[in-house]
C-alpha cells in the first residue's frame, strides 16, 4: 500500500510517540472495550493533550513466544488513520509483515523503525484497508523468521467497527 511522502513523514513522527508510551506499560487507561479491541488513552510525556489508541495484543496460536500488538490511532489533526503493529525482535525485516483477511491476501506493510521492545510496521488506513476490516471475521498477520518461514499470528475482529467509530 502505497504512501506519499507527507504521509510517510508523519507515520515517522507518530512513531516517535507510541514506543515512549508502550514502553512503559500500566500508563494507559483503558477507556472502552469494543469486542477483541480496547481503546487505551494515556498523556504521554511532553504532550499537551491525551492521545487514544484502539488496540489488541495478540499471540500466535503455535509459537507462544511470538506475539504482536495491533494498535490502530488517529493522527492529531485527524487527517489519517494508521494501523500499526509492533513485532517482536528477531523477524525478518524485509520481507515486511503479511495480512490475509478472511483468507484473502491484502498485502504487506513494511517496517519503519525498531526499538528496544521490537519493530513497527504501519500504514496509512485508506477507505478500501477500511472497509476489508470492518466487514472481516479474522486477520492474520504473517511475520517471517526465515524467508521461507511465516509464522501467522490470527487477529480477531470482532468489534473493529464499533472501535474505530469510537476512538476519539
Amino acid at each position: 500500500m502505497p504512501i506519499n511522502t507527507l504521509a510517510a513523514a508523519l507515520v515517522l513522527f507518530l512513531a516517535a510517540i507510541l514506543p515512549a508510551a508502550s514502553q512503559q506499560p500500566g500508563n494507559g487507561n483503558v477507556r472502552a472495550t469494543h469486542g477483541a479491541w480496547s481503546i487505551v488513552c494515556d498523556t504521554p510525556a511532553g504532550a499537551s493533550s491525551e492521545q487514544c489508541a484502539m488496540m489488541q495484543n495478540v499471540l500466535a496460536e503455535d509459537r507462544p513466544e511470538v506475539g504482536l500488538s495491533v494498535v490502530v490511532l488517529r493522527t492529531a489533526d485527524d487527517q489519517a488513520e494508521i494501523l500499526r503493529v509492533l513485532a517482536p525482535l528477531g523477524v525478518l525485516l524485509p520481507n515486511g509483515l503479511g495480512l490475509n483477511v478472511d483468507g484473502k491476501d491484502i498485502g504487506r506493510a513494511y517496517f519503519v523503525r525498531c526499538f528496544q521492545d521490537g519493530c513497527y510496521a504501519e500504514v496509512i488506513i485508506n477507505d478500501e484497508l477500511l472497509a476489508t476490516l470492518r466487514n472481516g471475521e479474522s486477520a492474520t498477520f504473517i511475520v517471517f523468521q526465515t524467508p521461507e518461514e511465516g509464522i501467522g499470528i490470527p487477529v480477531d475482529l470482532s468489534g473493529f467497527g464499533e472501535g474505530f467509530d469510537a476512538l476519539p
